[in-house]
């Protein structure tokens, strides 16, 4: 593999450009949204990411040349094709094809869960892992399989993050609702039983958000937090661990914002064990929403010579990553590893 590539990430919150080439992230510039109240407003986080994204992006070209790293060396530009909220998506779009046609380089989009197992893939010992994806829009296990990420579970209605999020409006707590959250379930002292809600291989945590809401009637908010995320957690290892047994992988990688949180690692780390897998998780800043695992899954891609047209650039706010065809894995890349094993 070879190259330097910009990635732009926007599909929602996180307004992020990063350069990366093969050894590591070059640099990297953030802004992000934050409403006065409430959660997301598409509309203004689109405008948000417009007002900002020359900030970010000419932040970054800053910082790269401090490292030696300018403009002219700059082989391609990655972006944030989808999924996620097609305002923000259009605007960020639209960024990274100016860029492409000043620079005259090529264009890649990018699915941005897959972005996520590969900055995972990249960032730890991870080879060919089971990953658990858990966001705010996004909860989905994924692996390999036969020149595809195949997704063997995800949640029917919200994503895990999302869900948090609801319960921690309802109950008046701050946001993101996910550390808030882990923090009181710290304290508690008892487990209030929850709707446990897994449909085959796949969740459903609607339901669960709202049992946790009515139970705050007649709990205190440390049992109510500590017995949401032990259920949540339960039906998303469960499902993990169902996916591992079935594909006869060996490896867990974790991936998503919601994975910062200790507790979801824990349980993830004992199912591990018990099965004799490895478990992977990546530092915190490769975690959340981020422009390095954008712009490192455009690397992957334009070596593979999987580029854009300008014309058919379009966004997706629904893009599967089942949806789309790897190249950058060599084609034999599953035996090799069942040699390996």
């Amino acid at each position: 593999m070879k190259g330097t590539v910009l990635g732009i990430e926007g599909t929602a919150w996180n307004l992020s450009a990063a350069i990366v080439n093969e050894q590591d992230v070059i640099a990297e510039v953030s802004d992000m949204y934050r409403p006065p109240t409430g959660g997301i407003h598409p509309r203004e986080a689109a405008q948000h990411h417009a007002k900002y994204a020359s900030y970010v992006v000419k932040g970054v070209l800053e910082e790269a040349k401090k490292k030696g790293v300018d403009a002219s060396k700059i082989d391609a530009i990655s972006f944030s094709q989808g999924p996620g909220l097609g305002a923000c998506l259009r605007t960020v779009a639209t960024a990274a094809r100016m860029l492409a046609i000043t620079l005259d380089v090529p264009l890649v989009g990018v699915n941005h869960c897959l972005a996520h197992v590969e900055v995972g893939r990249w960032k730890t010992p991870a080879t060919d892992p089971v990953t658990l994806y858990v966001s705010g829009a996004n909860s989905q296990v994924l692996a390999y399989r036969m020149g595809r990420y195949r997704v063997f579970g995800e949640t029917l209605d919200i994503g895990l993050g999302n869900a948090f999020d609801k319960f921690a409006r309802n109950a008046g707590l701050g946001h993101p609702g996910g550390p808030q959250i882990e923090q009181f379930a710290k304290g508690a002292s008892k487990y209030i039983p929850l709707p446990y809600v897994v449909k085959g291989m796949d969740l459903s945590f609607s339901g669960l958000s709202t049992a946790a809401t009515e139970a705050l009637k007649n709990n205190s908010m440390k049992d109510v937090c500590y017995s949401y995320q032990e259920t949540a957690f339960a039906m998303v290892v469960e499902v993990t661990e169902r996916a591992l047994a079935h594909t006869g992988k060996n490896e867990v990688l974790l991936a998503g914002g919601v994975g910062a949180n200790m507790r979801l690692r824990e349980m993830l780390d004992i199912m591990c064990t018990e099965r004799g897998a490895s478990f992977y998780v990546p530092e915190k800043r490769f975690m959340g929403d981020n422009g390095a695992m954008i712009a490192y899954l455009g690397l992957l891609m334009y070596d593979s010579g999987n580029i854009l047209d300008i014309e058919n650039s379009h966004v997706n706010p629904n893009f599967r990553p089942d949806d789309v065809d790897v190249t950058w894995l060599p084609k034999d890349f599953e035996e090799r590893r069942e040699t390996c094993i």
